[in-house]
Parts: structure tokens; C-alpha cells; sequence
């Protein structure tokens, strides 16, 4: 028996996979948006910056609703009620969702009614309802109801001639109860009005009507307050908000489809029009409006959500460019530019002597522009092969490899049109390649291509060598300025056999490859983690000091918790700093009282993932674009990669996980029953790591 171990902490030992050990995976999701929340609600944070937080929260939740919620209510209507490692069947968790959820839903209301709009109205910004415009402003409103919002509208009445509507997801409709006839002697009775996505959900007041700097009026009390000039001869009983999310899974069947763009392209357009998950309605919406809408929409009073304001309240981020006032915001910032890589350096000649880090976004993601510009245009590069999952409108990215092709290079890009919520880019995007010149691949059918390479054959005398960028992050400009990321620059021949191997893999088919330095996912990843974790163990068992550190969006692969579970029983000290949704449950005694989990929710969004081993002196530190979740291990294409400058890799592990692990002012810890409580400043000075790497890294 292990030492200070009972014989019930030994049963624990072989048996680590009880359910009482897990939390559940979308409830940790969910959990997340209540520390983003908490943002909101912090006097530290600047007043706009804190509404942004709140309407972050807000989207987040729609996100949730779209993807989880939609899964769990599938695995029920194909009666698949399995549980999942935490035991629960999807009935039990829709309902304990619905439980968090209201939760979430009523603090987002408090924080803005009662905290964010008093002290915006403080400021000059204010946001106007009807019982609030002056005479003058009713006046101008209604000006601009009937000059610019009326023209566009389609009010529609409910009749046995005009039937309930396809009502679009997440789209802002007013019901209307009516009593009268119209010309035809049609008695009314509701009517619905759909507001147009190509007007503002946010009017604001001009100069001349303002009682303040900053005054703004929702749509929605607009459709509200004319609602009788759409109904001429009609009379207004009452208005009421709703909004009604679907079901944003994508469900093409890989296997059975000759040309996936095409398939996707179709699927797309069925999406906003998807199985209803959640049905918003306006607090005062009466129960028979209520009961309508569920019905048309094959809901139950469980799929309500009732809303103490607007029902797109994500939308209030749309002031935010709107209000001119750098007091209300961060201070802006200067991303460096990799002191490696001055203005006007040959970018292969500076990473061919040495190994370039680059962390985003405190450091120019200008550095892999130029990378690939000068690619572009040298006319000793060969070929160019890169991956892009998400990318983002007009980047210049694009302009390079367009460039490059029409150049005459060998220029392939493996395009992941599966990405969510940006499939419709990415078919663009390959169809713009593609009439460049480019290769375009789509990956591998049945696997995400989510991995982040670019690789660069360059004639060097008579040698051909490769330069390769790698990283945790997308190849995005504006994401690059808003999350945190690790890009790694190399030209070390064994990573760039490795990256040359898994592009091969990607565009052509042939048997498992034989990776030197990377691992990759669904093939090696797992496997390499696992064999890490265990050496730590060995590590531990031999008396050996024994750690690991890891870094991750989020955790939930139940073998990995498990294993990491018997490194704690063995002696390894661990410690997790899991942004997101974390299953596994930290400070159990006897199982996992020597793991630690936080979470660091600040200014920017945590996405790198640094993953440590103590190694008995000789650490192994890896960065990669997969998190620690069965999606990411066994059913996408990820690559991780080691940091082997021992200089780099000394700066990574002080930046983004010693950095990470001292913060006292933004840190949250997780506790054994699945809730977050904030760390404890203490009597010592505030650290905050994002702010620390700011003062550091930035100009």
C-alpha cells in the first residue's frame, strides 16, 4: 500500500473511472460564461469594455444553445439516452442546463439594468426606452421609422391564407395583437414583423434631438412604438419581442457525398432554418402569445426564456466603435515586432540561423505576413503549403498566396470548409484559391484539418531547404490582435521532414506516416500524452521529483483525466490552467489533491496550448493547436510541436505558464464540486498576467 493511503483511497485507486469523478462537459462550457460575466461586473475594467464582457456572455450563450444544447436534444430524439463519463443521461443534463441557464440569462439582465446602463447613462451614453423620449425625440423617431425603417418591413398577418412563417435563426421578430378589419373585411387578430438584418438593432439620436453625448434607441421599441402605422385601421392590443434559436450543427454525411463543398453549400443554406433549441420571448409576453409561439415552433415551456430587456441584448455591442471615448476602453496598444525580425530583414536568412518565437498578441502577427510575402515574391522559393481553418474577410494572407501561384510557384492550401460558423467563408475562400491557380485540398473526409503549418521549399544553392511556421492559433489578423498564441518560426530539417510528411498525408493518400519531432492527432497525440503523464509517474514511483504544467482551452477526454487522476495518487504535482470547460475534478483526497485548475479570464482571449513535463531534469516543453479533448486527440488532424531552443523554451514556460500560475488578479480556481471562485489577492502586490507580458512585450 502507497503511504499515508486508506483502503478506501486504494479502492479509489483502481477505479478511476466512476462517474463522481467527472464533471459533466457542457455544464463546465456553460460555467464559463458566468467568469466571463464576472468581467462585466468588475469596477477594475473599463465601463465599455465591461459591456462588451457582458455581451460576450450573451453570444457565448446562443453558441451553446446552437451546438450543445442542439446535440443533446438529437442524441434524445434518435433515443440514444447513453450517459456520458459523469453518468448523467442527456434528459438530466438538458434540465440542469436549463437550471444554469436561467441563472446566467437573470444576472446578464441585473448587470445590465442595474449596473452597466446606470453607469453609461453617468457617462453621457444612454440608452433611450419609450417612456423615456422627449416629445422632440418622439418626434424624429418617428420621422425616421417611417423614412427609413418602414420601406423595408414585410409586417405579416396570421390567417388561414397566411400561415406562421420560417422565422430565421436567432433574427428579432415582433408579435402583434390586433383587433379590427382590414379593407378586405379580414378580422385581425396577431400579426408577426421581422426586422430586416439590414437594419441597425441600435439607433443613435443625432446632436440635435440628444439629451446627452450618446443617446441610442432599440430597434426593437421602434417596431414597438409604430407598430400601428404597419396596421393602418387597426388597433394595437399589444407588442412583443421574440427570437428563436436553431440548431447550427451541420450534419453532411462525408462518406456519402461526391463533392463536400457542393453538400455544405446546400446544407448552409437550411441552416437558419434549422430545429428550433430555445425560444426568447419579452418578460411581458402574455401566455397565449407564449403558447403560440411554442407550438409553431414544437417547443415546451422548457425551451422559454424569459428576457427583463431586449431579446438581442449581444447586439449592445454595437455601440462600442460608436461612442468616441478611449477613457471607457483599454488602452490601445503597439504589438511589437519580433526583435528577430527588424524591419527589411530576409526573413529566411534570419530563421535559418535560429529559431524565431513569436507571442500573439503582444508580438506583430505581421511576422508571418512577411514570411509569406517574401515567399511570394522570391524567386528562390519553390513552393508555399499552408493550412487555413479560419482566416478572416480580404486578408492579405490571401493576396500572398494568389500572388505566389500567379508567380508560377507550387502553392497548396488545405482549407477546412468545416469550420463552424465559417463555412461559407472558407467555401469562398477555396473557390478564390482555386481560380488562382492554387491546389486546394479540403483534408481528409471524417477528419477536421485544425492544425496550424505553413511550409516554404526554398533553392538554396544546390540544396532545397524547408522553412515552416507553426502555431496554437489561426492564421487570422484581427484574432491574432485579440488572442493569446504561440507561433513558432523553424528551419530545423527533422520539423520540416515532419511538416512536409503531414502535407503529404493531407493531400494524397498513403499509409500512417512515421513522424521524427511533431506528434499529430488522431495518430500520435494521444498516444505521446499518455506515454508523458506515465513517465511522470515512473518519475514519481522512483522518488524522483515529478510535475507537469499544462495549458489548454479546455479539458474533457476521460482517459487523459484519468490518467492525470493516477499521476496524483503516484506523487506527479500538476497543475492545469484549462480557459474553458474542465470535466476533471481538482482536490479530491486520495485522487486528486495534488491537481490544481484555473482558469485566467482577462482583456484577451486565452488560446494558446503549452503543454510541460518535468522529465526528471531534462524538461519537454510542447506547444500545439489541440486541447486535451476527445475531439481535438482522436477525431481532427492536429499537430503539436516541441520548442528545442532551450532559450525559447525557457520563455514560453515563464510567459504562459509560471506567468500564468502567479496571477492573483484575473485567475479563477476551480473546486472539486465544478464552480470557480476567484483567487484571493492576498496582502501581496496584484499580478496580473496579461497585463505583466503587456508592460513586456509591447510598445
Amino acid at each position: 500500500m502507497l503511504a499515508g493511503h486508506t483502503d478506501r483511497s486504494m479502492d479509489a485507486l483502481n477505479d478511476l473511472s466512476r462517474n463522481e469523478l467527472y464533471l459533466n462537459r457542457e455544464l463546465a462550457a456553460l460555467e464559463f460564461n458566468f467568469r466571463v460575466l464576472a468581467q462585466a461586473r468588475d469596477p477594475r475594467m473599463p465601463l465599455l469594455e465591461r459591456m462588451r464582457f457582458m455581451c460576450i456572455s450573451s453570444s457565448n450563450l446562443d453558441e451553446f444553445f446552437e451546438v450543445r444544447v442542439a446535440v443533446l436534444r438529437q442524441h434524445i430524439s434518435y433515443g440514444d439516452a447513453r450517459p456520458g463519463p459523469d453518468g448523467l443521461p442527456p434528459g438530466e443534463v438538458l434540465a440542469r442546463i436549463r437550471e444554469r441557464a436561467l441563472a446566467l440569462v437573470g444576472e446578464q439582465y441585473l448587470v445590465w439594468a442595474e449596473e452597466l446602463q446606470p453607469a453609461l447613462a453617468e457617462e453621457g451614453v444612454r440608452f433611450l426606452t419609450r417612456d423615456r423620449w422627449s416629445a422632440r425625440q418622439k418626434r424624429w423617431l418617428q420621422g425616421y421609422f417611417r423614412n427609413e425603417i418602414l420601406p423595408v418591413l414585410s409586417p405579416l398577418g396570421l390567417d388561414p391564407a397566411h400561415p406562421f412563417p420560417r422565422i430565421l435563426n436567432k433574427s428579432l421578430n415582433i408579435a402583434v395583437v390586433l383587433e379590427g378589419r382590414d379593407a378586405f373585411g379580414r378580422a385581425g387578430h396577431m400579426a408577426l414583423v421581422r426586422a430586416p438584418r439590414s437594419l441597425p438593432r441600435l439607433i443613435r439620436l443625432p446632436a440635435q434631438v440628444s439629451d446627452a453625448p450618446c443617446e441610442f434607441v432599440f430597434l426593437a421599441g421602434l417596431l414597438q412604438q409604430f407598430a400601428a402605422e404597419m396596421f393602418p385601421g387597426f388597433t394595437v392590443q399589444g407588442s412583443y419581442q421574440f427570437r428563436v434559436t436553431r440548431n447550427s450543427e451541420l450534419t453532411v454525411e462525408e462518406e456519402e457525398v461526391e463533392n463536400l463543398a457542393s453538400a455544405l453549400t446546400a446544407e448552409l443554406i437550411e441552416r437558419g432554418f434549422a430545429r428550433p433549441v430555445r425560444l426568447e420571448v419579452a418578460e411581458n409576453c402574455p401566455k397565449p402569445i407564449t403558447d403560440l409561439l411554442m407550438a409553431n415552433f414544437e417547443l415546451t415551456e422548457q425551451d422559454v426564456y424569459r428576457c427583463a430587456g431586449p431579446v438581442n441584448l449581444s447586439r449592445v455591442v454595437s455601440i462600442f466603435d460608436q461612442v468616441d471615448r478611449a477613457d471607457l476602453k483599454f488602452r490601445p496598444f503597439t504589438p511589437r515586432l519580433s526583435p528577430s525580425l527588424v524591419q527589411g530583414a530576409n526573413v529566411f536568412e534570419v530563421i535559418g540561423k535560429r529559431d524565431v518565437l513569436l507571442h500573439h498578441p503582444y508580438e506583430s502577427f505581421q511576422s508571418v505576413m512577411e514570411m509569406l510575402r517574401q515567399a511570394a515574391t522570391d524567386p528562390d522559393v519553390l513552393a508555399i503549403k499552408q493550412t487555413l481553418y479560419r482566416v478572416g474577410s480580404d486578408s492579405p494572407l490571401v493576396e500572398h498566396l494568389v500572388e505566389a501561384a500567379r508567380a508560377g510557384k507550387d502553392v497548396t492550401v488545405v482549407v477546412e470548409l468545416r469550420a463552424r460558423f465559417d463555412e461559407e467563408a472558407n467555401i469562398r475562400l477555396a473557390n478564390r484559391l482555386q481560380s488562382a491557380g492554387v491546389q486546394v485540398v479540403y483534408g481528409v473526409v471524417g477528419y477536421k484539418t485544425h492544425a496550424k503549418m505553413l511550409l516554404v521549399v526554398r533553392r538554396e544553392g544546390r540544396k532545397l531547404r524547408r522553412y515552416v511556421h507553426l502555431a496554437t492559433g489561426n492564421y487570422h489578423q484581427i484574432t491574432s490582435r485579440l488572442y493569446t498564441d504561440i507561433g513558432l518560426m523553424t528551419a530545423q530539417a527533422e520539423i520540416g521532414e515532419d511538416v512536409h510528411k503531414v502535407f503529404q498525408q493531407l493531400s494524397g493518400l498513403g499509409p500512417t506516416i512515421k513522424l521524427t519531432r511533431l506528434l499529430q492527432s488522431p495518430f500520435t497525440l494521444y498516444k505521446g500524452l499518455m506515454q508523458r503523464i506515465e513517465r511522470e509517474i515512473r518519475h514519481a514511483g522512483a522518488g524522483k521529483p515529478a510535475r507537469i504544467i499544462a495549458r489548454m482551452n479546455a479539458l474533457n477526454e476521460p482517459s487523459v483525466v484519468e490518467a492525470l487522476y493516477r499521476a496524483s495518487t503516484a506523487g506527479v504535482e500538476i497543475d492545469l490552467i484549462v480557459r474553458g470547460a474542465c470535466t476533471l475534478r481538482p482536490g479530491l483526497p486520495g485522487i486528486s489533491e495534488r491537481i490544481r485548475v484555473r482558469s485566467v479570464v482577462g482583456r484577451f482571449l486565452e488560446h494558446s496550448r503549452v503543454y510541460w513535463f518535468a522529465n526528471d531534469g531534462a524538461p519537454e516543453l510542447f506547444c500545439s493547436s489541440a486541447d486535451w479533448m476527445e475531439r481535438n486527440l482522436m477525431q481532427r488532424i492536429e499537430v503539436c510541436f516541441p520548442i528545442l531552443d532551450a532559450t525559447l523554451a525557457q520563455r514560453v514556460y515563464d510567459e504562459t505558464l509560471a506567468n500564468y500560475l502567479s496571477d492573483n488578479a484575473q485567475a479563477w480556481i476551480l473546486q472539486p464540486d465544478g464552480h470557480y471562485e476567484r483567487v484571493a489577492r492576498g496582502d501581496g502586490p496584484s499580478h496580473s498576467a496579461q497585463r505583466t507580458l503587456l508592460a513586456k512585450l509591447t510598445g
